[in-house]
């Protein structure tokens, strides 16, 4: 028996109800499908999420399905940029997730089709897939064109520091701002929301060719009618997301985080996917498979070409296709097929083909092959040492070579804004680590540093010089010498709390490190810096919280490291 069809039976008002929303007898006894989105006029990557949700809903009426639209509308990271806005993005995360379990819980569906397209709102809707674990299907909602001469959106925090600092007109800055944005969609750079489209695909919930389609083609109409058709098959062979999401698919995921050079978010999203379904993922294994992946995506923000591009180069399969040595093929997806299987079949969907074919683009240039690589392994390293003895994260594919391995002065800020200002005012010097604390979870809900670390990437003096260490997060934008999570953070009383002007900061990528080294300006032992950071603890006097009240006041005080993903944890 169906799930709704038994809960008819235990619920007798539930059927009245829905009649008072025009169902008749037909829709109660067909199979009941809760299609939600993030859909809203708060962003370019949701205000066209309704096209698709009614287009799946069109299509599941020919497969003697009834389906019910619901919404958990998403905030844009952009639009919260540089203001304590920023300070709700990751709680977002988890109150969407929260809304979505609501939805599907309180009334009882067969089936789901869950439709996103950024930063929070696909993790959210990830999240909550697995944790309801009800047949699904994701359809990623596409990605934006780039503006004139390839303009993205990542490229305006950039702008903005240059025009801070007069090196372009006003008029200048204003044309890029009128421009980066030309359509709906998400934005056209392989930030964290280009990157969790990806991974819905790499984890095998969303069709083969889903993610980054271009948001405002009729393939994403096509799309929007197979998953349908995808999902119907799901829930006639029982598959639920806990038969598709698994140990093996999540390595996929990061694998092929590993190859494009994904946003360091992935670090807080992907264990909060797998927590929902009891597997364990550690910044560890971040690290040892992204030793071994090539780094073949030619995107920005560590590359040349807008995210749109991936598409014209085949997507997600090929780049799947091109790393298919490392991937465990065996596993289920949302197709009913293997990994094995979607790739193998792949280049015969010929809307997708006929696309690429007439590009007239040179793909390898976007997409390398694995034996002539960009660099020889991922993007990501995960570094431990007496600053961040839980670990912290850096983007290490944009990373100067000069700065693998290298010692730096501390310049210690408790918020953002102060480090900010010092950036612009030019109070920060080469050879400067600028650390900035108490924006982790516990601390203000764990913003993006982004315009500091612009500030930093567009200031030639100290684009190559300096680096910034904070255990808040980053932007999926974010380049150079950024390290981030630092955990414990701040207000827990992490090492990175005790941390002074002048103390010399030694950052070594090959040997995974990052430790405090001398004091003063002077060099000392490892066991004399103990007892220091030891001796700095006892006269520590902790913060008082920023925030007592709200969501905000809930998410700062019960959330985890950004370590351990950011997540709310009651006990």
């Amino acid at each position: 028996m169906l799930y709704s069809q038994k809960i008819r039976t235990i619920a007798p008002e539930m059927d009245s109800l829905k009649r008072g929303m025009g169902w008749n007898t037909k829709d109660l006894e067909s199979k009941q499908i809760i299609v939600e989105s993030t859909y809203g006029k708060s962003h370019p990557g949701s205000a066209h999420l309704d096209v698709i949700v009614k287009e799946v809903m069109s299509e599941l009426d020919k497969f003697d399905a009834k389906a019910a639209d619901y919404y958990a509308t998403d905030i844009c990271d952009g639009q919260a940029q540089g203001h304590d806005g920023m300070n709700y993005s990751l709680v977002s995360r988890e109150i969407i997730a929260d809304i979505i379990e609501i939805h599907v819980n309180a009334t009882g569906f067969d089936g789901g089709v869950f439709i996103a397209s950024c930063d929070k709102g696909m993790p959210g809707n990830l999240v909550a897939m697995c944790r309801v674990n009800i047949p699904s299907i994701v359809i990623p909602g596409g990605i934006m064109n780039a503006g004139p001469d390839l303009l993205t959106l990542n490229q305006i925090g950039t702008y903005s520091a240059m025009h801070k600092r007069g090196e372009i007109t006003k008029e200048k800055y204003e044309f890029y701002k009128e421009n980066a944005c030309p359509s709906c969609g998400a934005c056209s750079f392989m930030g964290t929301a280009a990157t969790m489209q990806v991974i819905s695909e790499a984890l095998g919930v969303s069709l083969p060719g889903a993610a980054l389609l271009p948001a405002t083609s009729g393939i994403m109409r096509i799309y929007a009618q197979k998953s349908s058709k995808a999902l119907i098959n799901l829930i006639d062979k029982g598959i639920k997301v806990s038969d598709i999401v698994n140990k093996k698919s999540i390595e996929n995921a990061i694998m092929v985080h590993a190859a494009i050079g994904g946003s360091t978010n992935a670090l807080l999203h992907i264990p909060a996917i797998a927590k929902e379904l009891g597997i364990e993922i550690t910044p560890e294994d971040f690290d040892r498979i992204h030793r071994k992946i090539p780094f073949i995506l030619n995107v920005r923000p560590s590359g040349h070409w807008p995210a749109s591009y991936i598409y014209n180069a085949g997507g997600v399969p090929v780049i799947m296709n091109k790393i298919k040595r490392y991937l465990h093929l065996d596993v289920l997806t949302v197709t009913g097929k293997t990994l094995r299987e979607n790739l193998e079949s792949f280049s015969e969907i010929e809307e997708y083909k006929g696309y690429i074919n007439s590009s007239n683009i040179n793909t390898k240039d976007i997409i390398y092959d694995v034996d002539n690589p960009i660099k020889k392994s991922g993007a990501i390293s995960v570094l431990k040492g007496n600053i961040a003895p839980d670990g912290c994260v850096i983007k290490h594919s944009s990373l100067p070579i000069g700065m693998r391995n290298i010692k730096l002065r501390a310049k210690a800020f408790d918020s953002e804004e102060e480090a900010f200002e010092s950036v612009i005012n030019g109070s920060i010097k080469p050879g400067d680590a600028i650390i900035i604390r108490y924006e982790g979870p516990r601390g203000s809900g764990m913003p993006e540093m982004f315009y500091t670390t612009e500030a930093i990437a567009s200031d030639e003096k100290l684009n190559s010089t300096v680096a910034l260490i904070t255990d808040g997060r980053f932007s999926g934008a974010t380049r150079g010498p950024a390290i981030g999570h630092v955990s414990p953070e701040a207000a827990n009383g992490g090492p990175i709390a005790f941390i002074k002007d002048g103390d010399i900061i030694h950052i070594d990528i090959e040997n995974r490190s990052i430790n405090i080294v001398g004091i003063g300006g002077q060099e000392k032992s490892l066991l004399e810096i103990k007892d220091i950071l030891d001796s700095r603890k006892k006269e520590w006097i902790p913060k008082q919280p920023k925030y007592t009240k709200g969501v905000l006041g809930m998410y700062t005080a019960l959330a985890t490291s950004g370590m351990e993903g950011g997540v709310i944890k009651i006990r």
